[in-house]
Order: structure tokens, then sequence, then C-alpha cells
């Protein structure tokens, strides 16, 4: 009986480390086809200086050049890889929860529902903010801070030594984590959701396992679940962006989420929180695309 349970911890223990490689693969490709578009997403979001998405690329490249596309791409590379291996991780391991919960009340039955896919993606998104949190602040600090002598920040090690120095590691690395939390739960419960929902339907409706869906079908089902997360959760995102790009000090324009929240409204109403979503559904598609399509590849080839 103890080699049993051995056995079937160490199983588990090799899946966990499966979801976790797959999830890493998806995430570096998930930055290499998202940077441009997301430098440009925070430029929006953050500053009233471009009119348009066109017109904030058109001066990035004039001003910066086009490796300014990049910036700040060390930062994500590293640790978006990271945050998409613990998604992934985290995912199928609250998916194997409910599995082992449903057979225990029906042992022919152990399909997740959909609430349970939305629950088991917003735990992957809730245990991803404790990274996402900091790396996606770092990212921004980069991406947003002046050009060339001006600039604020050497890299991103001295971004973060620098935004620890004010009020601390959570007040200034994790500012603004409670949104990121609200973000991420709600980002990854539809993002998870869409893409399970559309590729059991395709295995339904063509009688086939899911690993014989065709990797153009995978692709284009990620890309569709991209779309649902943003439209799910970009006034997050732009509160989000706007706390993190805020000053220090006599400098900071927002007290709190909820003051950000308030302010933002006031100011420009409810479009105010829509800033930038024309690119950031060009970007998701493509990026959601490469992410789940690169992820099922990897987890088809390694078992």
């Amino acid at each position: 009986m103890a080699d049993i349970q051995e056995e079937l911890e160490s199983a588990g223990a090799v899946r966990a480390l499966k979801d976790l490689t797959a999830g890493a693969a998806g995430g570096i490709a998930q930055v290499l086809l998202g940077q441009p578009f997301d430098i440009v997403k925070v430029r929006l979001q953050t500053t009233a200086r471009y009119s348009n998405a066109l017109d904030c690329a058109a001066k990035i490249f004039k001003d910066e050049g086009p490796l300014a596309f990049y910036k700040g791409t060390l930062t994500p590379l590293v640790g978006i890889g990271a945050c998409v291996s613990v998604q992934f991780g985290a995912f199928h391991y609250a998916r194997r929860w409910f599995e082992g919960a449903n057979i225990e009340k029906s042992p022919l039955n152990p399909g997740l529902s959909y609430s349970q896919y939305f629950a088991a993606g917003a735990f992957a998104g809730i245990t991803n903010s404790v990274l996402s949190g900091p790396i996606e602040h770092v990212r921004i600090r980069l991406q947003t801070q002046p050009h060339g002598a001006q600039r604020l920040y050497r890299g991103p090690v001295d971004c973060v030594r620098k935004l620890s120095s004010h009020e601390g590691v959570l007040k200034g690395l994790f500012r603004g984590e409670v949104v990121t939390i609200l973000r991420e739960a709600q980002a990854y419960g539809f993002w998870f959701l869409t893409f399970e929902y559309l590729m059991n339907a395709d295995a339904r409706r063509n009688k086939v396992d899911r690993k014989d869906i065709s990797t153009t079908k995978v692709g284009f089902y990620g890309g569709l679940a991209g779309e649902a997360l943003w439209l799910a959760s970009y006034p997050f995102d732009v509160t989000k962006s706007k706390m993190q790009s805020d000053g220090f000090g006599n400098d900071m324009k927002f007290k709190s989420m909820t003051d950000c929240v308030r302010q933002t409204y006031t100011k420009e109403g409810w479009r105010g929180f829509w800033k930038g979503i024309g690119p950031t559904l060009l970007r998701a598609m493509p990026v959601s695309a490469g992410t789940f399509a690169v992820a099922e590849l990897t987890l088809r080839a390694i078992g």
C-alpha cells in the first residue's frame, strides 16, 4: 500500500513538472510575440501624449528607435515565463483537485463544470499575482521612463532596488497588488474557461480526443480566449497601470485603488477605463494563440 502511495505521489510530481514546463514554453512565446504591442498599450494607458495606437507606435519608432519596442524585455522574458508556468501549473493542480472531488460524488462523471473551470483559472491567476504584480510593475516603470540621459533606472535590478526604497517592498515594489489580484482572478478565470469550453466543444462535435485537435484550431481557440481575457479584465488593468506608473511622495496622484478609479472616472468617464483596448485586443489574438499552441504542443510532446 505504501509503495502504491509513493507511486501516486511520484506521478503527481512528474505531472506537475510537465505542466510547469509547458507553461514556461508558452510564456516565452507570449513575451516574444507580445512585447511590442504591450509597450504601446502601457504608453496609451499612462500618458496623453499620443492620439492613438498608430501615433504612439510611430513616435516610439521615430524618437527612440526600433529596439524601444523591446524595452524592459529581460524582466518579462524571465518573469512572464515563470508566471505562465505558474498559471498552467496552478490551473492543472486545481483541475485535478476538482476532478477528484467530482469522482467522489459521481464516479462516472469526473469532468469539470464550467464554473469549476472558471474557479480553477481564478485560482491560477491569484497564485500568479504574487509574481506578476512586481514583475509588471518593473516592466511598466522601464517602459514609461524618460528616454536617454533623463532615464530613471539603469535596468531591472536598479529599478527593483529603487522601487523597494520607497516606503519598503510592500508599498514600493508591490504597489497595486490588490488590483493585480482582482485582475488576475477575473482574467485567468475567463481565459482558461473560454479555452477549455472551445476545446471540449470541438472534441464533442467532431467526436475526437483532445490530443487529436489540430494545432491550428488550438491556436485559434487560444486566441479567442485571449480576447475574452482582456474584455473581462481591462478596467482593472488600466487602474493597475496608472497606479504602477504613479509618482512617490509629493508626486503621488492616487492614494489607493478606489481613489484611482474615482479620479479616472471623474476626469475621463467610462472611456478612461478602456484606453488602449484596440492594440491590446490586436495583441491578444496572436499572443494568446501562441501561448496555448506552444503549451499544448509541449504537453503532447513530453506526454
